[in-house]
Order: structure tokens, then C-alpha cells, then sequence
């Protein structure tokens, strides 16, 4: 039975808790709540550090149990003890800071304190999505190769105390080479030999079996992509943390870019769709009805009504039928741009009908020959296909334009 449990509560770990608990529990908080990548946390990452330096000490940690922080006092226990950013620099290896400045670099009389961890660096995936998944909402399960800590030495690289600082380098991983050549002294820098550039020298009997020293290990991670109704090509879905794992470093954040696929019948503008509708010429003249199958279950049966006239070209609109505004609720529009198709040629129609047709339809506009033209040639219309390219040159049936032939001074009829 502990005194008070406040430490114990502020790490979220029962009060009998083991170091290697402890240990886990401070690492996990003092990533979260590290003020360069959380900046409104700074007071309780100050909390969780102090908690932390209190507990991970047998002798603090024993007298907090029987009589609590008052029992603290002249102990070095109270909040006047070790900086928060000195116990984090030195439990995750004093590496350089994770945003340059830190929290805490103007604290302390003015001295510039230890940094932080550097944050690693983001991964970006793309995910092909269609865009029926952007209109309905989908869940989709993405498997990623990617490094994390070593579970057999957790990150270490081999058992307790096994890992020295290469005495060559002292721990920098590369070593300063100076040549004189002639009067001029040339400085060059290199990558230690002695440790291969890691800074550090582990024994081949001390390395971890698990990982062989390597400190690290790859991960088939799979995670779950949620995307959401409206979502945007190139909108991005954060994993914040889940990128490679590194000794000393803060991981990056995992970056899931969504990639529209083109779609064979809809086109995407905004929150607003674009469809072209090939309607027959009855509909567009007399009214009916023709469908629009949506990118859900759901088909649209539209109607149009008689004497609307629906001509080529045409843009009309359905509204609130487009793509649902992402996080907002409503939807956009749907545009429809009409093709009218046209009876095929010589398509079987008498003369009556022609006649009732011509009483239905407005009437044909009036011809009236332009101005100052005194010479009206009635031509008819051949197919263009045996004309194109052709230009210049007189083309004839052979069969029914026997008697004429191509000569240089034009055409020459035979003699009777």
C-alpha cells in the first residue's frame, strides 16, 4: 500500500509497477506529450518527466511510497530536480532536437538545454480508391513493410551495458583526417571504420540474436484506411507515429494520399458530377423517361416532359444529386449534357407520315436567296467519305458515266 498513487497516476501504471513498466509507460507519454510536437502540452510533459525521475529511483521511489511527496523535500525529488528536457534527452539518447528550438531552449539562466530526439521522416503512400468508394464511404485494409524497435533488446542492439561508445570517433560516427600537403593542411571527414559510422561498438557475442545488433527489425504493418463520403482526390488520411522506428528518434507519421480513379461514365468537379445522356429523338422531342444508373444501387429514372425539347449539346441539371460535401452533410449537382440520337438513314417512313409529321413539327423555315444573286443552281448530297482527299479531281461512276473520260483539256464526249 503506497502513500498516495498521484506519480504512479500521472504514468498510468499501477503502483507496483516494474522498472522495465515504468520505462515503457514514461517512453510512450513523453513522445505524445514532448511540447515540439504537442505544443500546448508542455506543463504535463514537464509532470510526466518529473513522475518518471521519481519513480525510475529505488531510493525516491521508496520514500514517495511510505510518505508521499512531502517526504520528497531535501531529497532532490521536488520540482526543482533534474529538467524535464535533460531526463528526456538522456533517457532517449541526447540526440539533436525534434524542431529546432525546443520547448525548453531558452530555460535554465539562459544555458540552451539538451535537445530532444530528431522526428523521423514521413512515409507517403498513394491508394487507388474509385470513385464509387469516394460516393459511398469505404473501409480499406493497406499493408506497408516498415522498421520498428527491436522486441529481443528493445533497441539496443544487444543485452544491458553490452553497447560502448566507439572510442575512435566518440560516438560521432565519422572521424576527422587531417593531410599536410605541402604548406597547406587539408581536413577531411569520413565514416569510422572502427564502428562502421554507428557510433557505438556491441562485442559479436553480447549482439542481439533477434535483430544481430542491427537494433532494429521490418514490420508488415497493415492498417485500416478509413474513407470517408466526399473525400477528394489527393486529400491525405494521417497515421501520426506509425512511420519507421529508429533508436533516439520520434518517429514520422504515415501519409495516405487518395488517388481517383478515372470513372467510365461520371466525371468529378468539386462535389458536383457531370454524366452525357444519349436519349433517342422521340424522347427528345415528345417526353419519356430514360435512366442514369448511380454510383450507389441506386438508378435514377429521369423524366422528361413532353414539348420540353431536348436539343443536342444540352446541359440540364439534377439537384442535389453530385457528391456528398465531405464532413458537411448535403450533396452537390448533378449535370447532365444530352446527346439526341437520330434515326439511321433511308429509315422506313411513307408519305402519310412525312405528311404528319410535317403538321406536327413547326414549319420549315422560308427560303429567300440572297441579295444580288441572279444564277440558282438545285445540287443534291453524296457521301463525303469518297470525296475527302480528293479535292480538285472530278470523280465519277465508271458504270454510269460511260462516254466521259479525264484529259487534260477537261471532259470530251465520244463521237455519235
Amino acid at each position: 500500500m503506497v502513500a498516495e498513487s498521484k506519480y504512479y497516476d500521472v504514468l498510468g501504471v499501477d503502483s507496483n509497477a516494474s522498472e522495465a513498466e515504468l520505462k515503457k509507460a514514461y517512453r510512450k507519454l513523453a513522445l505524445k506529450y514532448h511540447p515540439d510536437k504537442n505544443p500546448n502540452a508542455g506543463d504535463q510533459f514537464k509532470e510526466i518527466s518529473h513522475a518518471y525521475e521519481v519513480l525510475s529511483d529505488p531510493e525516491k521511489r521508496e520514500i514517495y511510497d511510505r510518505y508521499g511527496e512531502e517526504g520528497l523535500s531535501g531529497q532532490g525529488g521536488g520540482h526543482g530536480g533534474m529538467n524535464a528536457e535533460d531526463l528526456f534527452s538522456q533517457f532517449f539518447g541526447g540526440v539533436g532536437g525534434m524542431g529546432g528550438g525546443g520547448f525548453f531552449g531558452g530555460m535554465g539562466g539562459g544555458r540552451r538545454g539538451p535537445q530532444g530526439p530528431r522526428r523521423g521522416k514521413d512515409m507517403m503512400h498513394k491508394l487507388k480508391v474509385s470513385l464509387e468508394d469516394l460516393f459511398c464511404g469505404k473501409t480499406s485494409k493497406l499493408a506497408l513493410q516498415k522498421n520498428v524497435l527491436c522486441s529481443g533488446c528493445d533497441g539496443k542492439g544487444g543485452k544491458e551495458g553490452a553497447v560502448q561508445t566507439c572510442s575512435t570517433c566518440n560516438g560521432q560516427g565519422i572521424c576527422l583526417i587531417v593531410r599536410q600537403m605541402g604548406p597547406m593542411i587539408q581536413q577531411i571527414q569520413q565514416p569510422c571504420g572502427n564502428c562502421n559510422a554507428t557510433g557505438e561498438i556491441i562485442n559479436e557475442k553480447d549482439r542481439c540474436k533477434q535483430c544481430k545488433g542491427q537494433k532494429i527489425m521490418a514490420q508488415r504493418k497493415i492498417l485500416e484506411v478509413h474513407i470517408d463520403p466526399g473525400m477528394a482526390n489527393g486529400q491525405s488520411i494521417t497515421f501520426s507515429g506509425e512511420g519507421d522506428q529508429a533508436p533516439g528518434i520520434v518517429p514520422g507519421d504515415i501519409i495516405i494520399q487518395i488517388d481517383q480513379q478515372q470513372h467510365s461514365r461520371f466525371v468529378r468537379k468539386g462535389d458536383d458530377l457531370y454524366y452525357e445522356a444519349k436519349i433517342d429523338l422521340l424522347t427528345a422531342l415528345a417526353g419519356g423517361q430514360f435512366p442514369i444508373p448511380h454510383l450507389n444501387d441506386s438508378v435514377l429514372m429521369v423524366n422528361v416532359i413532353p414539348g420540353e425539347v431536348i436539343q443536342p449539346n444540352m446541359q440540364k441539371a439534377i439537384p442535389h444529386h453530385g457528391m456528398p460535401i465531405f464532413r458537411h452533410g448535403g450533396r452537390g449537382h448533378l449535370f447532365i449534357t444530352f446527346t439526341v440520337e437520330f434515326p439511321g438513314q433511308n429509315w422506313a417512313v411513307d408519305a402519310e407520315s412525312l405528311k404528319k409529321l410535317e403538321s406536327i413539327l413547326p414549319a420549315r423555315r422560308e427560303i429567300v436567296p440572297p441579295a444580288g444573286k441572279s444564277h440558282i443552281e438545285e445540287v443534291g448530297l453524296a457521301n463525303a467519305e469518297g470525296y475527302q482527299g480528293k479535292a480538285g479531281s472530278n470523280v465519277y461512276d465508271d458504270d454510269e458515266h460511260e462516254g466521259h473520260q479525264h484529259g487534260g483539256g477537261g471532259v470530251q464526249c465520244a463521237q455519235q
